[in-house]
Parts: C-alpha cells; sequence; structure tokens
C-alpha cells in the first residue's frame, strides 16, 4: 500500500491518516528519534475553539431512558488483565428504587463466536450502590442494578457477539460485538487504541464519541473526568464552575442522575469497544463516612484483583504487546504506600520481551504547560517519577487539563532521550471552560501557593534550579523546551503502535473530519540505549 506524502506539518494543516497495514512505518512523518522539536503552540483560532459546552439536557434522545422493566441499559466492556477475559457490565431497573434483593434479576452474558452460535453463558454479580448525605435537604441516591459478568476461555483477536441480561424473565439486550485483544507479544497489538479525557456529557461529548467509532478504535482508555455528575447539587442545579457558583455548601454534592445519562450516552462506544477507565478529580464524590469513588467503583468492572491490586484506583492489564499500568493520585502514593509497593511489583514483573511498550495514565498532567492546573499533582511526580523512569515507561497518558499538548522525551524537567513521551488530552468535551493561557505566557505565572490541588495535598512545587530560562522561578520565560506541541481543541488521540519500536500517535480535533490528525508523530523506542538491566 503507498504512503501518504506529507505536505506540510505545519500545525494548522491538518493531515489525513493514511490506512497502515499493522507493521507498516511510514517515513514521511517525524519520529521521536529527530527529537527533541523545537516548541510549537497552535493559535488559538475560533475554527477550533468554541469555548466552554453546554450539558446535553436529560431528556435528550441521546442520554434518555429507552429501556423499560429490567431490560439491560448502559452496556460497556472492559479487559481483564490479559486477552483470554473480559468484563460485560450493565445496569437494570431504575434508579431511586431500594431492591431488597438486587439479585433476584440475574446477572447472565451469552456469547460465541460472531457468525456462529452463542452458546456460551456466563453468571456475574450484582450490586447496588448509594450516594449518601449527611446534612439536610440534601436528596439522596439509590442507583439500578449494575451488573458484572466476566467472560474467561477467549480466544485471542477474535470477534465475538453477545447479549446480556436475565433470560429467564425475556429481558435480555440486543446484540452487541467485542473484538478481544491480540496475544502479549513483540509482533501481535490492537490496531488502533482511543485515548481521552474529561469527556463529560454535551454535544461536543458526543462528537468526540462520534469520531472515535468513526476511526475504528479497537480500544479506548478514558483517563479521567467521565460524567462530570459533580457539577450539579443534588437537586440538579447545575454551572460550569462549581466552586464559584456554590461555595458555600457544606460538601461538594454531585447529581448521580448524570451517571446514567453518561452511560447511555456511551453505550454505541463501550458496548462494542473494550473500555477502560481510570478515576479523575470529577469522579471522588464525596460522601457520608468520607466515602470517594463509590460510583466510579461500583458501575465499573476492573482488573485490579487479576493484577494483583487492592484498589480500582490502580490496576494493569496488557493489549497485545503493551503492559498498561493506571495510577491515580487521589490515594495515597508516596513510597510507603499500598499504591507505590503494587507498582513497584508491577513493573518487575513486566516482561518486555513479551510486552515491549510500557504506557502509564492518571489524570492530571505532571508536564502540562497551561496555567490551569499548572504543576498541580508535583507531589505525585517527585514520589513516582524516578520509579516509572528505571523502567523505561514509554508514553504517559493524561487528562485534567482541558486542552491538548505532547512533550519532548522528559525526565524531571529536563530533555531525556530515555524519558517518556507525555500526553495530555483532556480535551474531550466536558462543560468546564477550556484552558487557553499559559503558564510562561506573560503575567500569567500562578501564585505557587495557589497551584497544589487540595484533593492531593501537599506542596512539592518549588521553583526551579536549573534552565536558561527558568533557574529560580515558579515558571519558564518562553514555551518549555520540554513541551513540543499544545493547543486548545476538542478531540481524542489515537495510537498505532506498528511494531515493538515504532508506534504513530495523532491527534483529532472535533472541528475536523475524523480521519484529519492536527498532530502526528512516531514515537520510537530505544531499548538498547534505554532499558536497564
Amino acid at each position: 500500500m503507498g504512503c501518504l506524502i506529507v505536505i506540510s506539518l505545519h500545525l494548522i494543516m491538518p493531515l489525513l491518516l493514511w490506512s497502515f497495514t499493522p507493521d507498516h512505518v511510514n517515513g514521511d512523518f517525524p519520529t521521536t528519534l529527530q527529537g527533541p522539536f523545537a516548541p510549537i503552540s497552535a493559535p488559538l483560532a475560533s475554527k477550533y475553539f468554541t469555548g466552554n459546552a453546554i450539558d446535553l439536557p436529560a431528556d435528550d434522545d441521546q442520554v434518555g431512558r429507552n429501556v423499560e422493566g429490567f431490560q439491560p441499559e448502559q452496556i460497556s466492556v472492559s479487559l481483564s488483565s490479559n486477552y483470554d477475559s473480559v468484563w460485560v457490565s450493565w445496569i437494570t431497573g431504575d434508579s431511586q428504587v431500594v431492591y431488597d434483593e438486587p439479585d433476584s434479576v440475574a446477572s447472565v452474558v451469552q456469547c460465541g463466536v460472531s457468525g456462529y452460535a452463542m452458546d456460551y453463558e456466563a453468571r456475574g454479580y450484582s450490586t447496588v450502590y448509594t450516594q449518601l448525605y449527611p446534612f439536610q435537604g440534601l436528596q439522596n441516591y439509590t442507583s439500578g442494578i449494575i451488573h458484572h459478568v466476566r467472560l474467561t476461555g477467549l480466544e485471542p483477536a477474535t470477534l465475538y457477539q453477545y447479549q446480556c441480561g436475565d433470560p429467564s424473565i425475556e429481558a435480555m439486550s440486543s446484540v452487541f460485538y467485542f473484538r478481544t485483544m491480540p496475544v502479549s507479544s513483540p509482533t501481535d497489538y490492537p490496531p488502533r487504541i482511543a485515548v481521552v479525557g474529561d469527556l463529560g456529557l454535551t454535544q461536543n461529548s458526543s462528537t468526540t464519541v462520534d469520531h472515535i467509532l468513526t476511526n475504528h478504535a479497537d480500544l479506548v482508555v478514558l483517563v479521567g473526568g467521565l460524567s462530570y455528575a459533580d457539577m450539579y447539587l443534588t437537586n440538579g442545579t447545575s454551572s460550569d464552575c462549581y466552586a464559584c457558583s456554590f461555595s458555600d455548601t457544606p460538601i461538594h454534592e454531585t447529581y448521580q442522575p448524570r451517571w446514567d445519562c453518561w452511560g447511555r450516552l456511551m453505550q454505541t462506544l463501550t458496548a462494542n469497544v473494550p473500555t477502560m477507565v481510570i478515576g479523575g478529580k470529577h469522579e471522588i464524590e464525596p460522601q457520608v463516612d468520607d466515602q470517594i469513588f463509590v460510583s466510579y467503583s461500583s458501575r465499573f468492572a476492573f482488573p485490579s484483583e487479576e493484577s494483583g491490586s487492592s484498589s480500582t484506583l490502580y490496576y494493569s492489564f496488557n493489549a497485545g504487546g503493551i503492559h498498561f499500568v493506571m495510577l491515580s493520585p487521589y490515594t495515597t502514593f508516596d513510597m510507603s504506600s499500598d499504591q507505590y509497593k503494587w507498582l513497584e511489583t508491577d513493573l518487575y514483573n513486566v516482561d518486555r520481551g513479551q510486552t515491549p511498550w510500557l504506557i502509564a495514565a492518571w489524570h492530571p498532567s505532571w508536564y502540562s504547560t497551561f496555567r490551569e492546573q499548572y504543576r498541580a499533582a508535583e507531589c505525585m511526580r517527585v514520589e513516582m517519577e524516578d520509579l516509572l523512569y528505571s523502567y523505561g515507561v514509554d508514553i504517559v497518558f493524561n487528562g485534567h487539563v482541558h486542552a491538548y499538548e505532547r512533550s519532548n522525551r522528559v525526565y524531571n524537567y529536563t530533555l531525556d532521550p530515555c524519558g517518556p513521551v507525555y500526553i495530555t488530552v483532556g480535551a474531550g468535551g466536558s462543560r468546564e471552560m477550556m484552558a487557553i493561557t499559559h503558564a510562561d505566557d506573560p503575567g500569567y505565572c500562578p501564585d505557587p501557593s495557589l497551584t497544589p490541588d487540595t484533593d492531593i495535598g501537599g506542596f512539592c512545587a518549588f521553583n526551579f534550579t536549573s534552565g536558561t530560562t527558568s533557574a529560580g522561578k515558579f515558571c519558564w520565560d518562553q514555551q518549555p523546551e520540554y513541551s513540543a506541541y499544545r493547543e486548545t481543541s476538542f478531540g481524542h488521540g489515537i495510537l498505532e503502535v506498528k511494531n515493538d519500536t515504532y508506534a504513530l500517535w495523532s491527534w483529532h480535533r472535533n472541528l475536523e473530519f475524523a480521519e484529519f490528525a492536527g498532530d502526528i508523530v512516531y514515537i520510537v523506542r530505544e531499548p538498547e540505549r534505554c532499558l536497564r538491566g
């Protein structure tokens, strides 16, 4: 198949992605071997920027309930730790109804290889969660019945068809399809992985989902910022800035029905494409007895147990020749913590002969240069960066900052050919304002005392001690050399791992055709140079 000739790599000239064979490498696109690249900031253009988005109303056809009784809805597929197993999750019944025996509605999945009988049946378990507030006047919430079923013994890289529900009461879903991951080997990879954060529940969110489907993703990674139910009070009143409008509330409230709306919007994607999520700031949702992340931990299935983790907030899984580690700054992460010890063990056990690519993901970025959330997760970086660097992590995906940014290879704020490429993709479509200004713009360097995220805790972001334009300062005087490309636009990214050394990364703006890429680069591993031991 012929190669696409790139006429221009200018940031305003989008690039049309060609349909490559899995092992094809196109030498016309830039590679990280040519880096570090000179920093580029895309000018803020109305063509790509629409400010903030507006939430879809509850009666919109995309988010309204369109099933009856105990028919399944909000269906999703997620991966277990390896190719031979997946989880199927769904919800039945109405919220705000107390089900004394939720397991009276069975959790059943019937499946089979596409084109053959669905003669394999698996049963799982069900749960119900509550969002309770210890303050008078706030409205509590009880979920519908949430079902999780694990399918095992699956073949690699195989298209399956399935139904879920309870056949004993004739409450089964329509037929959906998913494809399993390839075996873990240096020659087998899922063709396309979509990565996005801070989706929310707006028309921009819907466009992002449509574009991911158009780009034929085989796996989706959501790096936090999901339903944005915490932009609402429990009575359904909302604001684009919760802290600005509701600063006098005794607890950060949340309107849980927005989770149900989000699950319905996402079903066209999540019921057919395995989707992995990690909790972000908007999923904390505090409630009675200091509980957090209850909705997030209940609605999704995670390969935590399969990967040796005791928490839904951090876990790992394989996708062909890629090992993913999903982390969280919203639980303890210091060297004595369970998360850090788990990460040490997980990284130690990675076989780079079978999974050459090592990718990490969590919500807030360490290396975003936008003013919003600038160095907000610095304490996590201080504790964990050395460990990730020592094991040769290739790529890190983050969200939280509502913009797109790709770094050069970097370690400890210094260009390093063995450091990861950090990619911020927090522009999936949420209703909050997008990030526009940069910390290095004149007059926009934030007050250091205001930068720590109170949900992460601690102050670790001190002035830089080296660098020609940053020594002794909290911000750079110009776009930092570790920042390769940044722009303000809604969109998603696509990762196409071609072989054990080359992976094509592309950024797709919502206001372009889905197939066009606004930023594109080959990320190239150099194991002989960088891997130790």
